[in-house]
């Protein structure tokens, strides 16, 4: 075979693997769910009983138990776990694949968000009775290629729309055979920049709200309405953007985004911002219009919109209202990652803040914020009782494999009783005078146990560290650190993996699971997430208080941890909302990587008294914190509050 057979020959089974481990990976996270769902009916109280009522009954008839469906079924897990493990640890490269099944999309859309003749109706009801219709302007650029059938479609979508107060303006090449109307304009142009292409556009526009569209995109028929509806209910908006998904050759619906409410650092990482973005026509004025950054002329433009807005933030629709057409499955948010990085440069030179921009995986974007010259001590807090293997391992990685240099560690005892944990203790403090153990005998009460170490320690940033964690990469307390130190977040957060390399912790989305529960939680370490979310920087409403970092200051803001009513679970969550409730936000890094045992060392809520625990507990989270369990916004109502995939919700939360 020639050179170019051998290459056309490998790209092929690359393209044949890429496949394959799409489909795996997809497996993977239906095994986990239905593994899930099989945990819930043996834990059910249902469950239990008959099989409390099928052991008597076997007794009495004096026949031995044979297998069981469910021996079965756990053997069946038990292999299925221990494949797992091994494709986990094997697996290196990640591969993005959609999160959500085309044929179960297009049956949830189906079943939730067909717009009926009444619908219809009532919206157009609903328009009459408005006091403002703002008008909506389309800017589409022409590129040099283009397809005129898809390109017919993606004007027909706009024709369709609910809401009649729009004009489109066609900017280009205008010898395409497209009919002038009114509302749809041609603007002739010889230039193919496409930012002198919106500019051009934008001198012509009439109306009051700007948005941008591609030749082979779609908007769905009630996405003008949607748009105008919320300008109605939000006199200083300026800035709109909703949920998308993609259409594939056929035009079939796939791969939906699900977007967070406004979430600056995950902005600064991806421009999940892209398509349907609407502007106020009074801002894009002020700023002067588009600027050239080939392929990010938007996501520059939606940067400087940020830095001028009125109201506080962007608002999010969480609908999907565009339809983006892709050949392939491998898409991402950023098309050209060194004109991103550019503007990104230029955001951050504005606010005269000094960071680093590189680009990461899947061509995303990852800030470093730069650290001080007099670096600050950072004092870590081990609450612990024996498990001195666990210890070690976790101090072991703080000490000797972590390159911040300037740290304490502060051990809170909490009761140890084993001689050779005792014995540790005083090696570890007359060999290392960066270590104090404080002794803490009293039943275990985490929050308190974290006070009192505060309380002990000198350093202007807090850790609160589990004594369950292992580090991987030496740089993760600098990474944390320097999220720290930036005056607007709160809290930091790290990624964690079990042993076997899959997710334990990738943010906390408050409500799942009746409480709170932990994102992609038990996927592999290589799993890209819901668009790459698994990989990039951003904010959440809480983590997880076993690799927590903040300011000394902060944390006496906000009273501390709650030792009185949430000596156990949940203290980490409430402390987050705490801080959320001062104005602070709570960043997640996927850069800050270790380790973490969950919970071994304290054992599973398996007592009477741990359960009355545990209520007291969950009945203070409803009390306090009721409204902000139900609505998570850095989390899709149109997601799943029963699992931690990001899968589909049934019914999506907040439909009329």
């Amino acid at each position: 075979m020639s050179e170019r057979e051998l290459q056309a020959e490998n790209e092929k089974l690359r393209h044949q693997l890429r496949s394959q481990q799409q489909e795996i990976n997809q497996l993977l996270q239906w095994t986990q769910s239905l593994q899930r769902d099989i945990n819930d009916v043996y834990q059910s109280v249902t469950w239990n009983i008959g099989d409390f009522v099928a052991k008597i009954i076997l007794k009495l008839l004096r026949r031995p138990p044979s297998p069981t469906a469910r021996d079965h079924i756990e053997r069946l897990n038990l292999n299925v776990a221990r494949w797992k493990d091994y494709y986990f640890k094997n697996l290196s490269e990640t591969v993005y694949f959609p999160s959500h099944d085309m044929q179960e999309y297009q049956a949830w859309l189906q079943q939730y968000f067909i717009i009926s003749d009444a619908a219809v109706a009532r919206m157009q009801q609903a328009i009459a009775g408005w006091k403002q219709h703002p008008k909506i302007s389309v800017l589409l650029p022409l590129p040099l290629e283009i397809n005129e059938i898809y390109l017919q479609q993606a004007i027909d979508s706009v024709s369709r729309q609910i809401y009649p107060e729009w004009e489109i303006l066609l900017i280009g090449n205008t010898a395409l055979k497209i009919g002038e109307t009114p509302q749809i304009r041609k603007i002739a142009t010889d230039s193919v920049n496409r930012a002198e292409q919106l500019n051009l556009g934008l001198q012509q526009t009439t109306g009051d709200w700007i948005i941008c569209f591609e030749a082979a995109d779609q908007f769905a028929p009630q996405a003008f309405y949607a748009l105008a509806k919320a300008i109605q209910a939000n006199e200083n908006i300026q800035l709109i953007y909703s949920d998308h998904d993609y259409l594939d050759a056929t035009g079939t619906r796939y791969d939906p985004y699900f977007k967070s409410d406004w979430n600056p650092d995950l902005f600064h990482a991806q421009n999940y911002l892209r398509f349907f973005t609407a502007y106020s026509r009074e801002l894009i004025d002020k700023l002067g219009g588009f600027q050239d950054y080939p392929e990010n002329e938007e996501y520059d433009l939606s940067l400087r919109c940020v830095e001028n807005l009125k109201a506080t933030v962007p608002l999010h629709l969480s609908e999907v209202l565009y339809h983006h057409r892709k050949a392939d499955q491998t898409q991402t948010l950023i098309l050209n990652p060194q004109t991103a990085c550019a503007a990104l440069t230029a955001h951050f030179q504005r606010q005269q803040q000094t960071v680093q921009i590189s680009t990461i995986v899947g061509g995303h974007t990852r800030i470093h914020y730069a650290l001080p010259e007099e670096l600050p001590l950072v004092s870590l807090i081990i609450p612990t009782r024996d498990k001195l293997s666990l210890l070690e391992q976790t101090v072991e990685g703080l000490l000797h494999k972590t390159d911040y240099p300037n740290i304490e560690l502060i051990i809170m005892d909490n009761g140890s009783i084993e001689t050779a944990t005792l014995a540790y203790f005083a090696n570890l403090v007359q060999q290392d005078a960066r270590v104090r153990v404080i002794r803490h005998d009293a039943p275990f009460n985490y929050s308190e146990l974290n006070n009192l170490g505060v309380a002990q320690s000198r350093g202007k940033i807090i850790g609160l560290i589990n004594n369950d964690l292992a580090v991987i990469h030496e740089a993760w307390l600098s990474e944390m650190v320097s999220h720290a130190l930036r005056p607007e977040i709160g809290a930091v957060g790290a990624k964690l993996l079990y042993p076997n390399e899959t997710l334990q912790h990738a943010g906390v989305i408050v409500g799942l699971g009746g409480m709170a529960g932990h994102g992609f939680k038990h996927l592999p370490k290589a799993f890209a997430g819901d668009h790459w979310r698994a990989h990039l920087t951003q904010n959440y409403t809480a983590v997880t208080g076993a690799c927590l970092l903040m300011r000394r200051t902060v944390f006496d803001e906000v009273g501390g941890l709650n030792a009185k009513d949430l000596k156990v679970a949940f203290n980490d969550v409430d402390l987050c909302l705490k801080i959320r409730q001062h104005g602070y936000r709570i960043v997640w890094t996927p850069h800050a990587q270790l380790y973490h045992f969950e919970s071994i060392s304290r054992g599973s809520d398996n007592t009477p008294r741990k359960y009355l625990r545990l209520r007291h507990e969950l009945n203070y989270m409803a009390d306090t914190w009721g409204k902000e369990l139900a609505r998570d916004p850095y989390y899709n109502p149109n997601l799943t509050l029963q699992y931690e995939d990001f899968s589909l919700a049934y019914p999506p939360r907040g439909l009329e």
